[in-house]
């Protein structure tokens, strides 16, 4: 939930996305945010029902370029998103308006193409969908600001180019994001998601498996 960086000419607005990804059991306990450093208190819970298609070439030409591109009902920033490759802890996304229909709007297209120049003339199949029931948390400080935004997720996942049962997984999964107030220091960050972790694993958690819904949702 990083603030957006200025909207650009084809309407699209970009952030970068810091977070930690957690995998825990289905009666995983939430951790204790705060003991985390600077959270005052934690607001929530705040329910959201998530519905994300993803799409990509025939030969996967986005995911091996480290991208992804979705489309996503449900949540505060609902509409077209294309995530960047990640760096450390953080990807860029991109993030156009959900239009007025389903068909992949042109500023998206060319976004993709400028992105992976390899996906210039092949068309983009749907590739998963991914539906989530989340309960999203706001870790304040002392003042009302938002630290990091915590999830907990309750993920059913299809890979759409498989038509038989094993096509669908489920699983639990907790993220952490930096918000508007996190520090800017690197070194506070690195104690920030150091105190994370140990809170997450003293309720029982790990470290994700996967870096991503969609990478989990398509291995074999």
């Amino acid at each position: 939930m990083a603030d957006p960086i200025a909207p650009e000419a084809d309407g699209s607005s970009s952030s970068v996305e810091v977070e930690l990804k957690f995998d825990v059991d289905d009666d995983t306990a939430l951790p204790d945010w705060t003991s985390l450093p600077g959270v005052a208190s934690v607001a929530g819970p705040e329910p959201r029902e998530l519905d994300a298609r993803y799409f990509d070439t025939a030969d996967l030409a986005l995911a091996h370029a480290g991208f992804a591109l979705r489309r996503r009902t449900g949540g505060p920033d609902a509409g077209w998103h294309i995530k960047g490759p990640r760096e450390g802890h953080g990807r860029t996304e991109r993030h156009w308006p959900l239009g007025d229909d389903e068909a992949l709007p042109a500023a998206v297209h060319d976004a993709v193409r400028a992105a992976v120049p390899q996906a210039t003339d092949a068309s983009l199949s749907p590739l998963a969908r991914i539906r989530n029931a989340r309960t999203a948390y706001h870790l304040l400080d002392a003042g009302g600001g938002v630290l990091a935004e915590f999830v907990d997720d309750h993920v059913i996942a299809t890979d759409e180019r498989r038509g038989d049962a094993g096509a669908e997984r489920t699983w639990r999964e907790w993220e952490l994001e930096l918000g508007p107030a996190a520090p800017a220091d690197p070194g506070e960050i690195a104690a920030f998601f150091a105190a994370a972790e140990r809170a997450v694993r003293a309720a029982g958690g790990r470290p994700a498996a996967s870096d991503s819904k969609l990478a989990r949702t398509l291995a074999p």
